[in-house]
C-alpha cells in the first residue's frame, strides 16, 4: 500500500512539473524574451519623448475617472437586480452584459457611429458636440469594462448574509449607519476587486483611445503605434514595461488581501417588504443602462443595413455581402472559429487537469502551480502580444494558427482554471479516500465523479474562452498575418478605411457567434441538469 501511494504520489508530481514546464514556456519564457530585447537607448528614448508625459498622464487620470464611474454603475446596477424584487431581471441581466461578447474597439466605433460629427443621435437631435478625446475615451471604457464589474459585484451581493440587515432593523439602526458599518466592510474587498480589474483592463486597452482618442493619446495606444506603426519593438518593450505595472499591483494586492475577504452565508430576506419608490429608481437606472447598453448595437444594425451612412438610409444586404465575401470575410470567421473553438478546448483540458492536480492532489508543486497559473491574470494581452512577436520571431510557428491559439490560451486560461478549481474545492475531500477503499482509481474517479459533478463550470469554462477568443484584439494584433487574421481585426481596417458600414457588420457577426455560443452553452448545461436529476 506504502508502495502504491509512493508511486501515485511521484505521479502526481511528474504531471505537476510537466504542467509547470508548460505553462512556463507559454508566458514566463516569451515574457523573458521580451525583456532581453530591452536598451538603454529605447528606455532613455521613450522616457525623454515628448509624448511620454502627456500620455502617461492621460493614462492615469482618464483611467482613474473611467474605473470610478464603472463602480460606481456596476454597484448600483448589481444592487437593483439583486435586492430588489422588480420584474425582468433576466432580461436586464442579459443585456447588461452584452457588451463584453464584442471588442473594445466596437464600443468606440459605436460612440462614433452615435454622437460623432453625423452621428445618428448629433443628426437627431442637430447637437453640437465632439465625442473625440477624453470624453469619448472615458465613455467608451465605461461600457467596456462595466460588464466585468457588473457580474464580480453582482454575484457578492446574491450571498450576502441579509439576516444581518433585519437585526439592524429590529435594533432601530438608520440605513445610513448600515450602510457604513454592515454593508461598507463586506463589499470592501470585492469593491477593491472590481476596482483593479477594471482599472487594469482600461488601462491596457488601445481599442477605445484608438478609435475615439482623436490627439489624446495613452500609453497603451503609443504602444501600438510603436510596434504595428513603426516597428520598435524595444520602445514598444519599455512601454509594455510600464503597462505591467498597475496589472502586477492589483494582482499582488487583491492575493495579499485574500486572508482578510469577507465572508458570509447564503441568506434570502424571505420578509423583505416590495417598496414601490425603490422598484421606480430601480427600474429607471436599469432601463437607462440597458439602453446606453443596447444603442451602439441599435447603431451597427442600422449601419449593416443602409445603403451608405449617413447620406442614403435605404435598407440593402450589400454591406453584408461584400464585408464577408469580397473583402476575404469568409476566411477570417473561419480562422476566427477554429482559434476560438481549438483554444477554448486545449485551455479547458489544461485548466481542468491543473486544478485537479492543485486543489485535489495537495503538496509537492501544488502551490507553485497554483501561483504560476494565477500570476497570468497580471499580464496584459497586449504585452504578451509582443513578447510572443520577440520570443517566436523566426520560429516554424511565426505566423501560424498555433501561436494565436497559445497566446490566447495563455491570456485567457487564469479565470477558466480559478473557476475549475473554486468547484473542485467545494466537492467533498474525501472522495479519492472512498474510492481508494473501494479500488477504484483516480482516472476512473475523474471519470464517473469529478467530470459530471463538475460538468456545468466545464460548459461556463468553454463559452467563456471561446466568446473571448472570438473577439480580442490585444493579444493577436502583433502575431497574425494575412492569411491567419481572426475577424476581430477587420474592424481596425475598416475604421482605418472609413468603411463603418463593413465595420458594422463585423462587430454584430462576431456579436452573432458569440451570443449562440451562449446560449447553446445554456442549452446544454439545462439538459444535462434534467437529465442528472432524473437519474
Amino acid at each position: 500500500m506504502t508502495q502504491t501511494v509512493r508511486r501515485k504520489a511521484r505521479g502526481g508530481a511528474v504531471c505537476k512539473l510537466c504542467l509547470v514546464i508548460i505553462l512556463a514556456g507559454l508566458v514566463i519564457v516569451p515574457l523573458l524574451h521580451m525583456f532581453t530585447v530591452l536598451t538603454a537607448e529605447d528606455v532613455k528614448a521613450v522616457f525623454t519623448s515628448a509624448r511620454f508625459l502627456p500620455a502617461l498622464g492621460n493614462t492615469l487620470w482618464l483611467t482613474g475617472v473611467a474605473t470610478a464611474i464603472v463602480i460606481l454603475l456596476a454597484y448600483t446596477l448589481a444592487w437593483c437586480t439583486v435586492r430588489t424584487d422588480i420584474r425582468f431581471k433576466g432580461l436586464f441581466n442579459v443585456i447588461l452584459v452584452l457588451p463584453m461578447l464584442i471588442p473594445s474597439i466596437s464600443h468606440g466605433m459605436g460612440l462614433v457611429i452615435l454622437l460623432g460629427q453625423n452621428g445618428l443621435i448629433t443628426r437627431a437631435f442637430d447637437l453640437d458636440i465632439s465625442i473625440y478625446g477624453p470624453v469619448g475615451i472615458i465613455m467608451g471604457s465605461v461600457m467596456y469594462a462595466f460588464p466585468v464589474a457588473f457580474i464580480m459585484l453582482a454575484d457578492v451581493l446574491r450571498y450576502e448574509d441579509l439576516s444581518v440587515y433585519q437585526a439592524a432593523d429590529v435594533l432601530g439602526i438608520g440605513k445610513g449607519r448600515r450602510f457604513l458599518r454592515i454593508t461598507l466592510p463586506y463589499m470592501r474587498k470585492p469593491l477593491l476587486a472590481a476596482s483593479f480589474a477594471s482599472f487594469a483592463l482600461i488601462a491596457t486597452d488601445y481599442g477605445v483611445p484608438l478609435m475615439i482618442g482623436g490627439r489624446t493619446k495613452t500609453l497603451s495606444l503609443l504602444m501600438y503605434e510603436e510596434v504595428i506603426g513603426q516597428l520598435k519593438f524595444g520602445r514598444g518593450c519599455v512601454y509594455g514595461l510600464i503597462l505591467l505595472i498597475p496589472a502586477v499591483a492589483a494582482f499582488f494586492t487583491d492575493l495579499a488581501d485574500k486572508s482578510r475577504a469577507s465572508s458570509s452565508f447564503v441568506k434570502r430576506d424571505e420578509g423583505r417588504k416590495s417598496s414601490r419608490p425603490r422598484n421606480a429608481v430601480a427600474y429607471s437606472v436599469c432601463s437607462a443602462v440597458s439602453l446606453a447598453a443596447l444603442l451602439p448595437i441599435i447603431a451597427f444594425v442600422l449601419l449593416a443595413f443602409t445603403e451608405n451612412y449617413p447620406t442614403d438610409m435605404t435598407f440593402t444586404l450589400d454591406n453584408i455581402v461584400g464585408t464577408m465575401s469580397r473583402r476575404g470575410g469568409w476566411g477570417f470567421i473561419v480562422n476566427s472559429l477554429i482559434i476560438a473553438a481549438l483554444t477554448a478546448l486545449v485551455a479547458t483540458v489544461i485548466g481542468f487537469v491543473t486544478a485537479y492536480l492543485t486543489a485535489r492532489m495537495r503538496g509537492g508543486l501544488s502551490s507553485a502551480l497554483h501561483l504560476l497559473v494565477l500570476t497570468f491574470m497580471a499580464i496584459p494581452g497586449i504585452v504578451l502580444g509582443l513578447s510572443y512577436v520577440i520570443a517566436f520571431s523566426g520560429s516554424f510557428i511565426e505566423g501560424t494558427l498555433v501561436i494565436l491559439i497559445m497566446v490566447n490560451t495563455a491570456h485567457f486560461i487564469s479565470s477558466p482554471y480559478l473557476m475549475m478549481y473554486n468547484t473542485f474545492g467545494k466537492m467533498n475531500a474525501q472522495l479519492e479516500a472512498v474510492g481508494e477503499t473501494l479500488g477504484v482509481g483516480r482516472l476512473r474517479m475523474i471519470r464517473d465523479v469529478f467530470l459530471p459533478q463538475s460538468f456545468g463550470t466545464i460548459a461556463e469554462m468553454f463559452s467563456y474562452l471561446f466568446v473571448n477568443c472570438m473577439m480580442t484584439i490585444s493579444a493577436v494584433s502583433f502575431l497574425s498575418t494575412l492569411g491567419t487574421r481572426p475577424i476581430s481585426l477587420m474592424i481596425n481596417q475598416f475604421e482605418a478605411q472609413m468603411q463603418y458600414e463593413s465595420a458594422a457588420v463585423v462587430s454584430l457577426v462576431i456579436l452573432l457567434v458569440n451570443v449562440t455560443v451562449k446560449a447553446v452553452i445554456g442549452i446544454i448545461k439545462k439538459r444535462a441538469f434534467r437529465t442528472g436529476r432524473a437519474k
